[in-house]
């Protein structure tokens, strides 16, 4: 001992880092590895992962298929059609709406807002005190929008008569649904339901949708994948930072708009419309990401995540060899709040838009767009801290989506409930803060992670099979 300290030391601190403050006071070089017991201990959860690991060699051919068939799968944008003409089951009084299964009395403030919205869009009632009444009476069918090939941000709320964007994957011969984005502001994703918001969806119905599904026609489809791919490379993760992205999709169907047939006012009407909606690329890339992974749904024995989803008052997932919905409480969103609004007036996670996290990108792609730190909050260092932890809770990487600030290298693909408990990492989800009351609209931006229990419930359900 005496011969050990009459040396420089160089400490290696493992586990807390209460340590470390000493060893900067004196001087002392030290490297700080953030170790934890595996399942943080929980003797019952270590016990689930040892009994899987005698199934390692099968989970792990099932969960090479998973991400086999999520990366082979295409995503073309073919059309834009009404929601009762291509969603099977879409033609009676039905809403869909964000997240995992929810009634109506624990809706929070925006979805409740959005289907008071969506029930006057339909012409079911005619005032919102109608709306509400009839919502709340058991006469409307309230449905995941994951349970039927869709997705839908913040609210997530589709009816029959609102346009989809339709998505078709050639290779496995799937589609995916999602609505038009509406743009910033008062808009129906947020809970608002005045008569404006009313007039914009009647026109996005009416005047944009048509323009766009023959624009598509004449084109013969676009690829949404391959914008995505190119957007990453330009500073967008594709979930709430899709500059680029909308740019791009811009460049590809303005030609196409322009030879319809209809008239020149209007197709500058429906280009404008785009151009001034920075988000526009959303509502394509939530489609894209169901689209594959509805592709890696359905392998037994797999432990990879096909669906991350929030309704404001749960968070679920769903995993691929199950249809089963694995729930927690939502949590609070952590970020940036625009000005007037404080954390009391931030209504809990919500939205679909968490799918593209569970592809790999958004949150798990800070590391390629490091201007949305000023949007949600943090360092840029941070951005690129998160893309590259999440490799560590996932089964393999996505050679399609490289981010060049890390070196290109390719983003984190296949979340593993196993990974998840083993090492404490929850998946990072960057989101907007939705107000809790209905139609206030967007109060900030932030990071928010799944309740642990999601994943220790599949992870029961997986050693119990």
């Amino acid at each position: 001992m005496t011969d050990l300290f009459g040396k420089e030391l160089r400490v290696i601190n493992v586990g807390a880092s209460t340590f470390n403050e000493d060893y900067r006071r004196q001087n002392i070089p030290f490297i700080h590895l953030d170790w934890r017991p595996p399942a943080g201990g929980d003797a019952e959860l270590l016990g689930m992962l040892e009994q899987l690991e005698a199934r390692r060699p099968e989970i792990t051919r099932a969960n090479d298929e998973v991400l086999r068939r999520v990366k082979s799968a295409q995503g073309k944008l073919v059309g834009v059609k009404l929601a009762r003409e291509v969603l099977p089951g879409m033609d009676r009084r039905i809403i869909l709406h964000a997240g995992p299964p929810i009634a109506w009395a624990n809706m929070a403030g925006p979805m409740r807002g959005a289907i008071i919205g969506a029930l006057m869009y339909e012409g079911w009632a005619t005032t919102p005190e109608l709306a509400l009444a009839l919502a709340a009476s058991g006469e409307i069918c309230f449905a995941p929008c994951h349970e039927y090939g869709a997705v839908g941000p913040m609210a997530g709320v589709i009816s029959p008569s609102m346009p989809v964007h339709v998505l078709l994957d050639e290779v496995h011969e799937k589609r995916a649904y999602c609505t038009v984005n509406e743009g910033l502001g008062k808009v129906l994703r947020y809970g608002a339901h005045s008569e404006a918001v009313l007039q914009r969806l009647r026109w996005i119905e009416n005047d944009f949708a048509p323009i766009l599904d023959a624009a598509l026609a004449l084109a013969g489809g676009i690829d949404v994948k391959g914008i995505i791919s190119q957007a990453l490379h330009m500073g967008d993760e594709c979930h709430n930072r899709n500059k680029a992205a909308t740019g791009l999709f811009l460049r590809e169907i303005m030609p196409h708009v322009l030879r319809t047939s209809f008239p020149l006012e209007q197709k500058i009407a429906a280009l404008e419309f785009i151009k001034g909606n920075d988000h526009y690329f959303l509502n394509l890339s939530m489609p894209y990401c169901k689209l594959a992974l509805a592709a890696g749904h359905g392998v037994e024995q797999a432990t990879v995540c096909t669906v991350m989803a929030r309704n404001g008052y749960e968070f679920g997932i769903k995993i691929s060899s199950s249809d089963r919905w694995f729930t927690g409480k939502a949590n609070k969103i952590e970020g940036l709040l625009f000005p007037g609004f404080t954390m009391e007036d931030a209504a809990p996670d919500i939205g679909d838009s968490a799918i593209t996290e569970t592809m790999g990108l958004g949150g798990f792609a800070m590391g390629g767009a490091p201007a949305i730190v000023q949007f949600v909050g943090g360092r840029v260092e941070d951005a690129f801290r998160y893309s590259r932890q999440m490799h560590e809770i996932c089964h393999g990487e996505n050679q399609a989506f490289t981010l060049p600030t890390l070196d290109f290298m390719p983003t984190a693909l296949g979340i593993d409930i196993r990974k998840v408990i083993a090492t404490g990492i929850l998946p990072i989800i960057n989101t907007g803060m939705a107000h809790k009351e209905p139609g206030v609209g967007q109060v900030g931006a932030g990071l928010v992670r799944p309740p642990m229990s999601c994943f220790k419930a599949a992870l029961e359900a997986v050693a119990s099979h």
